[in-house]
């Protein structure tokens, strides 16, 4: 994985995702938070998110060089989470996405991770507006990616979710 991008901000190291980050994906796919608002992804062991990551997260990347990004914390290099640049079928832009371990929840990486990955998506995949998704309900998210500049743009229904997603975009 070395050939692809990493990026640092002030608290994390941002590197793609590999199988060898199956029990973080596990931990953030399977906690009532994701399974509430990302919606269950049948991940019921650490092979099974292996599965996962070489089916959705590694092809992306070896075909666009970016994807998945695992968050790996500077002062301690724990794995608290992932964020990364995400092609949806349902979607014209590409999509800003992120997820967090329960633990490390409300510490700002989610925000910090976002704001490196929007300026990596301009700077190195030459991207010049992004969209998000995120449910009705999770009302954190939709905080944040207003703080982050993202407008509301209304509803999309995107496939693996259920029902519609609060639909946002940004210009880069």
């Amino acid at each position: 994985m070395s050939s692809y991008l990493s990026f640092e901000s002030d608290r994390l190291y941002l590197r793609p995702t590999t199988e060898e980050d199956a029990a973080l994906v596990l931990a953030i796919l399977t906690a009532p938070k994701a399974l509430k608002f990302i919606g269950d992804r049948s991940l019921k062991s650490e092979e099974d998110a292996r599965e996962y990551i070489r089916q959705r997260a590694l092809p992306q990347l070896r075909e666009r060089g970016y994807a998945n990004y695992t968050l790996v914390t500077k002062n301690t290099g724990t794995k608290v989470g992932v964020c990364g640049l995400y092609v949806r079928p349902d979607l014209e832009l590409i999509d800003l996405g992120y997820a967090l371990h329960p633990d490390h929840e409300g510490q700002g990486y989610a925000r910090e991770s976002s704001r490196r990955i929007m300026h990596a998506a301009k700077a190195h995949f030459g991207q010049s507006k992004l969209s998000a998704i995120t449910h009705a309900e999770n009302t954190a998210s939709i905080r944040m990616l207003e703080a982050l500049g993202f407008k509301h743009k209304g509803q999309k229904s995107v496939a693996g979710y259920d029902g519609p997603s609060e639909y946002f975009e940004v210009t880069l």
